[in-house]
């Protein structure tokens, strides 16, 4: 009986407008490599991992130049032209691409293009915990500050009680099969745990780390740094 695999699915047909700069976010160059690079290398680097499949738009201008100085990673990594014009679109695409080569038990992990903190003992957590899980689920972090919620003019309405609360980060893994159908029967979702507790289930919390945080504005760029250069 054949075992299941792990397969990476990076989404990075986003613009990053937030970020105001020249190019697409996961492009812009970060202790010394291209953002993206960080993390296909990342995966790239794991044994876990049995292909590594990056879903960009059409129009994506980058990616070719991105990987043609990277030979390590071109039996590694396959690049998919059919990105959406949301997440939600983007890895259900990618899915429906990757068909004939994954099978309904493999495992998919989903990570942000943007998340260049991932490390290969972070995979090795998920996967490990996750080994026999019966839905699957993400690396998150509990939330440690307190929490406000606005009233929509820049004053509290309340504090929100923050046990058991977490951040979702990513990857998030669950199986092909459920996944697909879990984004098929979704509405529009930010993340895939979304579309999966959306069908009554319940993804497992694995905790993951502050390092893994989301490149989203000018000034994370440099905290990016900061834990790639020293490793943290």
């Amino acid at each position: 009986m054949t075992s299941t695999r792990h397969f990476a699915l990076i989404p990075a047909a986003g613009v990053g407008a937030r970020m105001g700069a020249d190019c697409p976010k996961q492009y812009l160059p970060l202790a010394g490599k291209l953002m993206m690079m960080h993390v296909l290398d990342t995966f790239a680097s794991s044994p876990l991992i049995e292909h590594t499949f990056v879903v960009v738009s059409a129009e994506d201008g980058y990616i070719r130049d991105a990987l043609a100085s990277a030979g390590h990673l071109e039996k590694r990594v396959s690049v998919l032209f059919n990105g959406g014009e949301t997440r939600h679109q983007s890895v259900l695409n990618g899915l429906k691409a990757v068909r004939e080569q994954v099978a309904d038990d493999d495992w998919i992990l989903v990570h942000d293009a943007a998340r260049p903190g991932l490390t290969v003992e972070l995979l090795e957590r998920l996967v490990s915990a996750l080994r026999e899980d019966a839905v699957g689920g993400l690396l998150a972090l509990p939330v440690v500050d307190t929490l406000k919620r606005s009233d929509g003019f820049g004053r509290v309405a309340q504090t929100v009680a923050r046990e058991a609360l977490w951040a979702a980060q990513t990857p998030q893994m669950f199986r092909y099969a459920l996944l697909r159908h879990a984004l098929e029967q979704a509405a529009a979702v930010t993340d895939e745990a979304s579309a999966v507790e959306a069908l009554g289930l319940r993804p497992r919390l694995v905790e993951g780390s502050p390092r893994n945080f989301k490149v989203t504005l000018p000034h994370d760029v440099s905290l990016a740094e900061l834990h790639l250069k020293g490793n943290s």
